[in-house]
């Protein structure tokens, strides 16, 4: 068995198709911009943010063999990712999102990770009875997980033996899927990493900052968890310290990925022995720099 990955990265991988404008917009807006298609997907987005903090993510997921799936795959080898285990489809084709973003933030976004759901188990083969592990001989590294799997998949994953010896990352895919981390909440190695509305919709109630937030999970029974609410305080906490911080204030240009480069950039500092707060005050600067990088329009 190789257990030589530094992390693995499992879940959505997918072509990103965003529309960016200048403009403010509203339903119905129709402006002038510009249309970008590029690698992305929770997993994507956390492994290129690990590659660039010198780390070298393994990918699960499951991508189409149709064109734009060999193209995606080249792609992520490309960018410094190990590929070999990814699961290759036939039927299934190459996932996709797409979104809209105005000056005044995110307008709509659709996500269709179809395939990724349609291939379930199957993606996790190598982790369970293959190359990375067994559940006699569980991984043992660094595990950053999304939630666009299905609850069924992400309820196996917490309760395998495959997955006991790993430190669990999680995240949900977006708001709406906030509830598929539910099977974490109470994880013995799981680190939940949410917005402040995701984490209001796992407690089933509304927070008014980051640090209640968090609160708010520990008494669920989080083992440890970080809470972000955009360019307000963000919270790290367990049931040992609350750390709260504010980020940097900046002008955003894009939001699509900011909460997975958060996340990558928190992972990669503490696999480097970074303290607690400056883990969180690197992954704050991260994803700051990220919303505020120049996009062409």
């Amino acid at each position: 068995m190789t257990q030589n990955s530094e992390i693995l990265c499992i879940g959505s991988v997918l072509w990103d198709v965003i529309g960016r404008s200048a403009s403010a917009m509203r339903q119905g807006s129709d402006v002038p911009g510009r249309i970008t298609r590029l690698p992305g997907g929770v997993a994507m987005n956390i492994a290129m943010t690990l590659v660039r903090f010198g780390m070298t993510p393994t990918l699960l997921t499951a991508i189409g063999r149709d064109p734009e799936g060999d193209e995606l795959v080249n792609a992520c080898a490309r960018l410094g990712m190990v590929t070999d285990h990814v699961y290759r489809s036939q039927d299934l084709p190459t996932d996709r999102y797409m979104a809209v973003e105005g000056a005044n933030g995110l307008i709509a976004a659709i996500a269709d990770a179809h395939s990724l759901e349609a291939a379930g188990a199957k993606i996790l083969s190598p982790l369970m009875d293959g190359p990375l592990g067994r559940n006699t001989e569980p991984f043992q590294g660094l595990i950053a997980l999304d939630g666009n799997l299905t609850l069924t998949l992400l309820e196996e994953i917490a309760q395998s033996p495959a997955f006991k010896q790993a430190d669990l990352r999680v995240a949900p895919a977006s708001p709406g899927k906030a509830e598929r981390l539910l099977p974490f909440l109470q994880h013995s190695r799981a680190t939940l990493y949410v917005n402040l509305e995701e984490a209001g919709i796992l407690c089933q109630r509304e927070f008014t900052d980051s640090e209640s937030a968090a609160k708010g999970l520990l008494d669920r029974g989080a083992l440890r968890v970080l809470v972000t609410d955009g360019g307000n305080s963000a919270t790290v906490g367990s049931a040992d310290d609350l750390l709260t911080q504010t980020p940097p204030s900046v002008l955003v240009t894009r939001v699509t990925g900011a909460g997975d480069t958060f996340m990558a950039a928190h992972i990669a500092s503490e696999a480097e022995g970074a303290t607690s707060n400056e883990a969180l005050n690197r992954a704050l600067h991260a994803a700051a720099t990220y919303v505020s990088g120049e996009t062409p329009l």
